[in-house]
């Protein structure tokens, strides 16, 4: 059955928890292991409209693992939507490949893709939401504090994609999730009713950093001004500076708080290279973990698409 990953609504609960183990899995197995050859003769495209480094890498490195191939496109190779409507696009490359994966700006684009294509879309980023890093951070909060429900997670500084996936995981799996941000760069306040109607997670929004990082076990951050955003940086800047994780916001937080962040980091804005580079980060665990996450996201999709 043919299924996507476009947001983290889109699986169950369980399922959610299973991509989790299965990574788990992967990662221990290493690159050699018995999933070796699980995606043999399986080719991908991998659209990228905004630069990459950890998603380009991760993904072409995984797929390699796993035994699949895949291509790099870019809109030098075709404009998806212009040229040729994303309909077609979608319907042509169901009958190339095992699998479309977009990075791209408009998750409506997206849902075109996946609503027109005939095999399994990755959602890689949009500028809504961006559902593999947080599977992928979620797994890395597993390995430092195994119980993800026991792990309160604070997320200081812009209501960005990030901030989106990470309500779309606690809508599904328990967890405590408090942003810390400005009235003017609040999240998508839908989205934040929405999670909080499911009942399943304790996710609240708080203006005050000090009191928002209080009992947190993990300070989660972003840039500021994601790409196609930097002409708004000087104005966040000024906004966020508050809620910048340095040594001092780390010290309001639990004893023993690791902290993260998804990368690229803009060092001296939403942190300090004292925090990104000291013995409470876990940045590093969270970037290698894209691709045993990623790689288990394809496993299932595979799964799930020859059942």
């Amino acid at each position: 059955m043919k299924r996507d990953l476009l947001s983290l609504r889109d699986w169950t609960k369980q399922e959610l928890l299973d991509c989790l183990s299965l990574a788990a899995e992967l990662k221990a197995a290493g690159p050699m292991g018995s999933y070796s050859k699980a995606l043999a003769g399986r080719s991908y495209a991998l659209i990228f409209h905004k630069n990459s480094l950890r998603t380009r890498v991760s993904f072409e490195v995984g797929i390699s693992q796993l035994g699949g191939s895949s291509m790099y496109l870019t809109d030098q190779d075709f404009k998806l939507g212009e040229r040729e409507s994303v309909a077609d696009t979608a319907k042509v490359l169901s009958r190339y490949v095992d699998g479309i994966l977009i990075r791209t700006y408009s998750h409506n684009l997206v849902e075109e893709l996946g609503e027109n294509a005939s095999v399994p879309v990755v959602n890689m980023l949009t500028d809504f939401c961006h559902p593999c890093q947080i599977l992928a951070d979620a797994m890395t909060i597993q390995e430092h504090f195994k119980d993800l429900s026991a792990t309160p997670i604070c997320y200081l500084g812009d209501g960005n994609n990030v901030v989106h996936s990470w309500l779309n995981f606690a809508s599904r799996v328990p967890i405590t999730f408090i942003i810390g941000t400005t009235q003017s760069t609040l999240p998508d306040m839908e989205l934040v009713e929405y999670t909080k109607k499911q009942g399943v997670s304790d996710v609240r929004v708080i203006n005050d950093p000090v009191e928002a990082v209080r009992d947190a076990k993990i300070l989660y951050t972003d840039v500021w001004a994601s790409m196609g955003e930097k002409e708004k940086a000087d104005e966040r800047r000024k906004l966020l500076m508050p809620y910048q994780i340095n040594s001092h916001i780390l010290s309001k937080a639990a004893s023993g708080a690791k902290v993260m962040h998804c990368l690229p980091a803009e060092r001296g804005w939403e942190i300090t290279s004292e925090v990104l580079d000291g013995p409470q980060s876990i940045v590093l665990d969270q970037a290698e973990n894209r691709l045993h996450a990623q790689k288990a996201i394809l496993l299932m999709l595979d799964r799930w698409f020859r059942s």
